[in-house]
C-alpha cells in the first residue's frame, strides 16, 4: 500500500493525495480491529466513517506522539482551526477534505458540535498525564470517546438527535477499555488513565506501572478494572434501543472486539504492562461477522 505522510507544519506539497486512501491508511490499516468493524457499516457511509476515524487518530497523534509541548499544542491549535475552516467550506488537510468529499449534508451543527468537544478533550492530554480520581478520568473519556461515539452514531442512526443519550456511554466504555489495552504503552510515554486514588486504595505506584512491575496488587487493580470496561460496554450496548441496533453495527462490533480483548487480558493474567495483547486477524474477522 502506498505510504502517505502530512504534517500540518510542513510546507505544502505538489504531489497529489489521494484522500480516502489517506484516511484508510490512517484509521484503517489491513488486519487492524477499526478495519474489520468498518466493514460492518453500511457501504454508502464507509468513506465518511473511515474519514472520521482518521481524524481521530490524527488528533491522537498530535497530542501523544509529540514529545515537546510547545509543538502539541501548537498543531492542536492548528486542529481547531482546520475544523472550523472544514465546516466554513475551506479545509486543507487530506481528513478534512476527505470529511468534506464523503458527504457535505452530514457536516451539519451538531457533529461540529461533536468534533470540537473531542478536540478539546485530546487537549487534556497536552495539559494532564494522570488523574486524581474516576469523576476527572470520566470527564477525560466522555470528551473524547464520547463525543466520538456520537459523531459516528449519528451518520447511520434512524433517529440521530436522541443518539447521544445511548452512544456517548458506549463511545466512553470504548474508550476506557481502549485505554487499558494500551496501558503498558501509555506508562512509557509518562501517561497513566487510572486514577491516583484507586493507584493508591490497592498499593501499585505509579512507578510499578512505568518499570513493568507484576505484582498481586497489580492483578487485583486489573481485575478491577477489567471490570469496570466490562460492565460499562455490556450496559451500553444493552441500551441502544431496537430500531437503531441494525443500524450501528460498526460501534456494535467495536465493542464486541473491545469485549473479546478484555477476556483476553485476563485470560493472559493481566499482563498488559510488556505488550499489548492484540487478537488475531481471523478472530477479528469472526467476531465482527457475528455482529447482526
Amino acid at each position: 500500500m502506498r505510504q502517505f505522510h502530512y504534517d500540518p507544519q510542513d510546507p505544502p506539497t505538489p504531489t497529489p493525495v489521494n484522500f480516502d486512501d489517506y484516511c484508510q491508511q490512517k484509521a484503517a490499516p489491513d488486519g487492524s480491529s477499526t478495519y474489520y468493524a468498518l466493514r460492518r457499516a453500511p457501504v454508502a457511509s464507509q468513506p465518511l466513517l473511515t474519514a472520521l476515524y482518521a481524524l481521530r487518530r490524527e488528533l491522537e497523534e498530535t497530542v501523544k506522539e509529540t514529545s515537546d509541548p510547545t509543538i502539541g499544542r501548537t498543531k492542536h491549535a492548528w486542529w481547531q482551526k482546520e475544523l472550523a475552516s472544514l465546516f466554513n467550506g475551506e479545509p486543507s488537510h487530506p481528513v478534512t477534505k476527505a470529511l468534506a468529499n464523503a458527504n457535505k449534508t452530514a457536516l451539519d451543527e451538531p457533529l461540529r458540535a461533536s468534533l470540537d468537544t473531542l478536540v478539546d478533550g485530546f487537549g487534556m492530554d497536552l495539559d494532564q498525564a494522570r488523574y486524581l480520581d474516576w469523576p476527572g478520568l470520566r470527564r477525560y473519556l466522555d470528551q473524547t470517546g464520547g463525543a466520538f461515539g456520537v459523531a459516528v452514531a449519528r451518520i447511520t442512526a434512524r433517529a440521530p438527535d436522541p443518539a447521544a443519550a445511548w452512544a456517548a456511554p458506549l463511545g466512553s466504555a470504548l474508550m476506557l477499555a481502549e485505554r487499558l489495552l494500551e496501558l503498558g504503552d501509555d506508562a512509557r510515554h509518562g501517561r497513566i488513565y487510572i486514577p491516583i486514588d484507586e493507584l493508591q486504595r490497592f498499593k501499585v505506584t505509579a512507578a510499578d506501572l512505568i518499570n513493568r512491575k507484576y505484582s498481586d496488587e497489580f492483578t487485583a487493580l486489573m481485575r478491577f478494572q477489567v471490570e469496570r470496561a466490562r460492565k460499562a460496554l455490556n450496559d451500553a450496548l444493552a441500551a441502544i434501543p431496537p430500531a437503531e441496533r441494525a443500524g450501528q453495527r460498526l460501534l456494535r462490533a467495536q465493542a464486541a472486539l473491545a469485549l473479546a480483548s478484555l477476556d483476553e487480558i485476563e485470560r493472559e493474567g493481566f499482563q498488559v504492562l510488556h505488550q499489548r495483547i492484540a487478537l488475531t486477524p481471523i478472530r477479528k474477522l469472526w467476531i465482527t461477522w457475528r455482529t447482526r
